[in-house]
């Protein structure tokens, strides 16, 4: 009776004094981005898309987790008057790591790799091998759109300086709903050409013409722009309307970039199929 009681308060102890097993991590929400763009040979060899296939844009679904990503991506050609691929395309499916280093990230497709720039949470860019912002065409950029972030604010600050040049032209196709560009049914995508006139001589903004669906009757909009800098000390340039209130808002990535601005700040985010991003085209 004894021995039984002994044992009885001896469990009782252990069961009281045992270390609680130690709680779950936390399960980090993934990361995914989505976007449609062109295929350079650095993009296709790391897909492994034969170089000599004509491709003219890749619709990418790359989703982050912790030590993984997971990418689904269909490349083809352009099926005409829609957003879509002639025969639907062909699809590459990647699961591999990935790591982070600063506001840089590098996914691996075996002993492939390529790098993106965080420009916010909300928004990747492709890198090239030599750090440069690959530059996209009249169609599609190079930009990553995580529809789902609510963090708009660029942590990426652009390029800080700027020397200008007579004139130099900027392209690209972006969803609407741009602060300042006429907002209608018709216009669910619009398609840009702005060339930026400056004094070369004094390094001073003069006008701009905006080429895009809103003002095509009247062969485009024009006006003046300048360049201002930010807290963070980003590049902006601000074009102007008539009446000299602002016109659109662009954040200046690097000499071949620019990214249009939401008019709080921040950086507008895209969707699956076009970005907010202009590419240098001279």
């Amino acid at each position: 009776m004894h021995l039984l009681l002994f044992l009885y308060t001896c469990l009782i102890a252990l069961f009281f004094t045992a270390p609680a097993r130690e709680a779950s991590e936390p399960f980090k929400a993934s990361e995914r981005f989505t976007a449609s763009t062109p295929a350079n040979n650095q993009i296709k060899a790391f897909l492994n898309i034969p170089l000599a296939d004509s491709v003219d844009f890749i619709r990418w679904d790359l989703t982050f987790d912790e030590k993984e990503y997971k990418l689904s991506a269909r490349y083809g050609l352009s099926k005409p008057n829609t957003n879509g691929f002639i025969n639907d395309g062909q699809l590459v499916e990647i699961t591999d790591n990935w790591s982070k280093s600063g506001s840089e990230r590098v996914i691996n497709n075996g002993s492939k790799s390529i790098k993106l720039i965080n420009l916010n949470p909300a928004l990747l860019h492709f890198i090239d091998a030599s750090g440069k912002f690959m530059i996209g065409n009249g169609g599609w950029s190079y930009t990553l759109n995580n529809s789902d972030s609510k963090e708009t604010g660029y942590i990426w600050a652009g390029q800080k300086s700027n020397i200008l040049k007579d004139s130099v032209k900027y392209e690209g196709r972006t969803p609407s709903g741009i602060p300042g560009v006429p907002h209608e049914s018709v216009y669910n995508k619009l398609k840009w050409q702005i060339i930026f006139y400056a004094d070369a001589k004094t390094n001073t903004p003069t006008t701009y013409r905006a080429v895009s669906a809103p003002w095509r009757s009247r062969g485009g909009k024009r006006g003046t722009w300048k360049i201002v800098k930010d807290a963070k000390g980003g590049v902006i340039y601000q074009l102007f309307n008539e009446d000299d209130t602002v016109f659109v808002s662009l954040l200046k990535a690097d000499d071949n970039i620019l990214l249009f601005m939401d008019g709080n700040g921040g950086l507008l985010v895209g969707n699956e199929d076009f970005s907010y991003t202009l590419n240098k085209y001279f």
